[in-house]
């Protein structure tokens, strides 16, 4: 398998697997290979670096990636935790549950719960303020 990297007519750049140099020139020819940002089937491919092993540093980029992605885990993971620790939990009555908060016909508190992405496209359709509670990704120290 060969990696190249591609880009199309529009400057867009990625990244595909070919099972040799000829395979790539075959597909290409046919119309086949495709910009997955826009459609266009005018790709050639890009200058690349070879993949070499060495005993180089890491890449300094994949780093400050690596610290992002993990502070928003642990940022999604605080939110949700204090969401379940201060807010109700009214399960799949939700969308009812925060529609008769918004029209007065309830306490106001603050709920969580679960809905149907139509049933939350209602709420806000109807000006009734929600958002989604991001997915707490796993706690590293707890996966195997």
């Amino acid at each position: 398998m060969i990696r190249y990297a591609l880009k199309c007519d529009q400057a867009h750049e990625f990244e595909a697997w070919f099972g040799s140099s000829s395979d790539f020139d075959d597909q290409a020819g046919r119309g086949l290979v495709e910009c997955p940002f826009c459609g266009s089937h005018s790709v050639q491919k890009a200058i690349m670096a070879p993949a070499v092993s060495g005993a180089r540093k890491a890449d300094p980029a994949s780093d400050v990636a690596a610290k992002m992605q993990s502070v928003m885990m642990a940022a999604a993971r605080e939110v949700r935790a204090h969401v379940e620790a201060n807010f109700d939990y009214v399960g799949d009555t939700f969308a009812r549950e925060a529609r008769d908060i918004h029209e007065g016909k309830s306490e106001k508190r603050e709920i969580y719960g679960e809905a149907t992405p139509a049933e939350v496209r209602k709420l806000k359709d109807d000006g009734v303020p929600v958002s989604a509670l991001p997915d707490a990704p796993p706690d590293p120290s707890k996966v195997n």
